[in-house]
């Protein structure tokens, strides 16, 4: 069983920056890949960014060059740095955990479907 829970949402304004953080419970941390997904309402849940477990970093295109997904297995901690926020910026942002094992260890899931833990989700909120 992992646990997840999120911090660091908020309300900011169109070009301010936000970091959100996911800790996780369990001491194989480091053999998840994990990805953060946001969903604002009326919408699905969509990608933002995942991480496997050797690193490789993967992006949604809205995001490309403006969020920053990172982990520190040591805190077993995921973090999302979010620059130059915009108002469709605007939903809850999940985090969660994909804890099959993939022989390719530079992979990690674009779709929810694979993601077998989430978090409860933290609100971001972008004014204009």
């Amino acid at each position: 069983q992992v646990q997840l829970v999120e911090s660091g949402g908020g309300l900011v304004q169109a070009g301010g920056s936000l970091r959100l953080s996911c800790a996780a419970s369990g001491r194989t941390f480091s053999s998840y890949a994990m990805g953060w997904f946001r969903q604002a309402p009326g919408k699905e849940r969509e990608f933002v960014a995942a991480i496997s477990r050797s690193g490789n970093i993967y992006y949604a295109d809205s995001v490309k060059g403006r969020f920053t997904i990172s982990r520190d297995n040591a805190k077993n901690t995921v973090y999302l740095q979010m620059i130059s926020l915009k108002p469709e910026d605007t939903a809850v942002y999940y985090c969660a955990a994909d804890t099959q094992y993939y022989s390719n260890s530079y992979y990690a899931s674009r779709g929810p479907g694979t993601y077998d833990y989430w978090g409860q989700g933290t609100q971001v909120t972008v004014s204009s």
